[in-house]
């Protein structure tokens, strides 16, 4: 009966923690990645957008959003996001040729996520855009 009473205290204690009170971030992007997928230099501005929401109890305050390289811009919201409403972290690539792997870090005060901050990641390829000549002549039919 006594060890009964302290699994069942033990089991309380350790739900009461999992039900964590306080802001709480979710992003909408699948293993918060956004897949640029193989763009043409000069087609795309490079511009994407990581949404979330507040699945919280509290407003959520986004403190800081930095990129591990100088060619990945982010931009973070000013206000603070209050529970049950959505948010959105810009994210501007330079569009340099070749393939794109980098990732954003986001700090906030989520109680969900280790320290508050969350990695975000963009992935994909630039290609230089095909030039076509008009003048080239084209080949047709078999040569014979």
């Amino acid at each position: 009966m006594k060890s009964l009473f302290l699994t069942l205290g033990f089991l309380a204690v350790s739900l009461s923690g999992m039900a964590q009170k306080g802001a709480k971030i979710e992003f909408f992007a699948k293993d918060n990645t956004v897949d640029y997928g193989k763009v043409a230099k000069g087609s795309d501005d490079g511009l994407r957008t990581f949404e979330f929401t507040n699945t919280g109890d509290a407003p959520l305050i986004i403190s800081n959003v930095e990129s591990t390289c100088g060619c990945t811009v982010p931009s973070k919201p000013t206000e603070p996001i209050m529970p049950g409403k959505m948010g959105k972290i810009d994210v501007k690539y330079n569009m340099n040729p070749g393939k794109i792997n980098k990732t954003i870090y986001v700090d906030s005060n989520a109680v969900n996520v280790d320290k508050g901050r969350v990695a975000l990641h963009i992935i994909g390829e630039v290609i230089n855009k095909q030039e076509v000549n008009l003048l080239e002549k084209k080949k047709v039919g078999p040569m014979k």
